[in-house]
């Protein structure tokens, strides 16, 4: 019989293309990635690996059987809930992937009511930006990422269903006595000379920042690169510089201003599940309490998305 866990890395494997790389997303060395492949072929009778110099390739039937992996491992897991629930309560574990500025305004609300409302509901919450988020739906990692359809770097693709959820701001943030810290929209062109914090390389939020400055005819001077927009504000808070970030970032207990753009940017917030058989009862009871989260501006608003600017 075919173990599951040996099929999820298999799965992997076509997916990320190395050993080496489903080593280091399962936690494990690439020895022992390589043994249990070996014995998911001795389960199978079956050659599913060639190795081509140093490198490791799939076989024609390991690739056939790595792309209805996913099927048969989601298959399990509606079978695993059936039987806990009879279907009748959604139970089970739901992992749920949010991009930082979403977990505290969409996804804690969201996992709160559920545990209120579904006790045999178990939701693992994880901090997963677009750039990975978007990897890990498709390696079966999470089974629901929040994200966003406006990130050009990695597109979502015809693989996955899409759920709207909300649309958010680009603002402009400054300290709280910054002469920008007034009413009205601004021209990013008047703060060309300005210090800038960004997110870190490559990061959904830096390479927006980083674009739309261009677009306003300067590069920015950026001092500082966070991951965290706790820290992001802080900086801004004492002074130090200025920032683009989401609206939902911008946490008002920091003594910070914010102003909208002249030419305006929003984002399109999206849930994500991998397209396929319908999804269990779980899934879809997350899906609903992501759907209207209190304080969101609602979808279909007349704003410009950041790819049209």
């Amino acid at each position: 019989m075919m173990n599951p866990w040996r099929l999820r890395l298999l799965s992997q494997l076509d997916t990320l293309g190395t050993v080496r790389a489903v080593a280091q997303a399962a936690n494990l060395s690439p020895s022992s990635v390589s043994q249990q492949l070996a014995v998911l072929e001795a389960e199978t009778r079956t050659q599913l690996l060639e190795r081509t110099g140093r490198r490791v390739r799939l076989t024609s039937a390991g690739l056939i059987l790595a792309r209805r992996a996913r099927a048969i491992l989601d298959h399990m897991d509606t079978v695993e809930t059936e039987l806990r629930g009879f279907g009748q309560e959604p139970a089970g574990l739901v992992r749920l992937g949010a991009f930082q500025s979403a977990i505290h305004t969409m996804a804690v609300p969201a996992v709160t009511r559920l545990a209120r409302e579904h006790p045999h509901l178990d939701v693992e919450l994880l901090e997963l930006e677009p750039h990975a988020s978007m990897p890990a739906l498709r390696v079966g990692d999470v089974d629901i990422i929040i994200t966003t359809t406006d990130f050009d770097e990695l597109p979502l693709g015809p693989d996955l269903d899409l759920v709207p959820l909300a649309t958010d701001s680009i603002v402009l943030v400054v300290p709280a006595e910054h002469p920008a810290a007034g009413r009205g929209a601004v021209d990013l062109a008047a703060y060309a000379d300005e210090p800038w914090a960004f997110d870190i390389p490559q990061s959904y939020m830096a390479n927006l920042a980083l674009r739309l400055c261009r677009h306003a005819g300067f590069e920015p001077r950026v001092v500082c690169r966070f991951s965290n927009y706790m820290m992001t504000l802080q900086h801004v808070e004492a002074g130090l510089s200025i920032a683009l970030l989401p609206a939902l970032a911008v946490d008002h207990r920091y003594r910070v201003a914010t102003r909208e753009l002249a030419a305006p940017v929003t984002r399109t917030i999206t849930a994500a599940i991998r397209r396929g058989s319908p999804p269990r009862a779980a899934v879809r009871v997350v899906l609903d309490a992501l759907r209207h989260p209190p304080g969101l501006p609602l979808l279909g608003r007349e704003r410009r998305t950041e790819s049209e600017s």
